[in-house]
């Protein structure tokens, strides 16, 4: 069956010797002995670090990089985040502690997303982190928070835009939305700010994600950076802040290319000496989070059973949708596709077959590839999902007939 073709877009980021995948220069059988069992995520360390210096020489100088932490907020990565980029975003308490537990400075750190508590309000006030107001009822209650602890909240307005992120995987703005304050809402609410004792940094507007089409980014670039000069009119004082967000895409499907990054760059080059000349104290952010970690990740699970039904091969692993709910086509997805997989000890061999990759879940959602052309795979044979470094342990349903939870190792 060699005349099969692959069915996801190829994986070319990690080395391969002996027939086998290296993370960091260790090979996998090695690095599974390490770990100490299957299933488990690793992420390579030395590819997230590429990854961003990649960004910088591609970006204009001007931009600041930011994590968004909820890609993968494993404290390890976090930590490495941290020593590299200039700043951190979070969109919890329990994320914002992790934050707090790094060197980045608290001013660096923001956090966003709807429906914050008045105990995650208070946290983030007292630490002295920048807070991303979804509501003019989030601002009366900051205002009222920071009163009580004889703080000035530094706070700025999300934006909800009057467009949205063209081509985008998840669209976050534009129309109807929970997140944000409508554009059309924004200078009512910097008016009321100037009469509450508040630190103003900013804006705060966020598109969409998962965009691997520069045009796309670049028209949105451009409506934000206009949104933002005219709503700047209105500002209680100066801007110091403006988070331009990201939705800068990977390829996981067949047929995906990678995003052209040097033409973002290009055309924020040509955009920013207008920006600056309007907003001169302005830091301009750039928000990532699938882009920095989710091609340096992979996903772990050891074949515990080959079976044959009706003349098609299922793979049955001790890993599966309840560790990794994206690779099984459950988070997002309305046309299930394959995520990148392969069998991870056996990747140049000669025999291949078609194959389906199911976990030990009593549920057909438990699907890690669907008639998947593999190099042919025996029990104890390894199966990994690559571009797993974001949205994978953390958005899945853990305890879902509750089997174990996998491990996480940065190398």
């Amino acid at each position: 069956m060699n005349n099969l073709r692959p069915q996801h877009a190829p994986m070319s980021q990690f080395q391969i010797h002996d027939d086998c995948l290296h993370l960091s220069g260790m090979a996998l059988t090695r690095l599974v002995q390490k770990v100490g069992k299957t299933p488990f995520y690793a992420y390579d360390r030395q590819l997230i670090t590429d990854r961003i210096a990649f960004l910088r020489r591609h970006l204009p100088a001007e931009i600041h990089l930011h994590y968004a932490m909820k890609a993968n907020p494993m404290p390890a990565v976090v930590q490495h985040m941290a020593s590299l980029l200039d700043g951190i975003d979070v969109a919890s308490g329990g994320e914002l502690k992790v934050a707090l537990d790094t060197p980045m400075r608290p001013d660096r750190i923001s956090f966003a997303g709807p429906g914050k508590s008045d105990e995650e309000l208070t946290c983030a006030i007292a630490a002295g982190i920048v807070l991303n107001m979804e509501s003019e009822q989030e601002l009366e209650r900051i205002a009222s928070i920071g009163n009580r602890l004889k703080l000035r909240p530094k706070v700025a307005v999300r934006v909800n835009p009057d467009f949205e992120l063209k081509s985008s995987g998840m669209k976050m703005a534009g129309g109807a939305k929970q997140f944000g304050v409508d554009a059309e809402r924004v200078p009512a609410m910097l008016m009321r700010m100037k009469g509450m004792e508040l630190d103003f940094e900013g804006f705060h507007i966020y598109c969409g994600s998962q965009n691997l089409k520069a045009s796309a980014l670049q028209d949105a670039h451009e409506k934000t950076f206009q949104l933002a000069l005219r709503l700047a009119q209105d500002a209680p004082s100066a801007v110091r802040l403006l988070n331009i967000g990201g939705g800068f895409g990977i390829p996981y499907f067949p047929g995906d290319e990678p995003l052209d990054l040097a033409a973002v760059g290009q055309n924020l080059q040509r955009l920013l000496p207008e920006v600056k000349r309007h907003l001169p104290d302005a830091q301009i952010v750039i928000e990532l989070g699938r882009y920095l970690v989710a091609e340096a990740g992979i996903y772990v699970c050891k074949v515990v059973e080959r079976k044959i039904s009706r003349g098609q091969v299922f793979l049955i692993v001790d890993g599966g949708l309840h560790h990794h709910l994206a690779a099984s086509g459950n988070f997002g997805q309305v046309i299930r596709k394959n995520y990148p997989v392969a069998i991870g000890n056996k990747m140049q061999a000669e025999e291949h077959e078609l194959v389906s990759v199911v976990g030990p879940l009593c549920t057909p959602l438990d699907l890690l590839a669907d008639q998947m052309e593999m190099c042919k795979a025996d029990a104890g044979d390894f199966v990994v999902v690559f571009q797993s470094g974001a949205y994978g342990l953390t958005a899945s349903p853990t305890a879902f007939l509750s089997h174990p939870a996998p491990l996480e190792v940065l190398v």
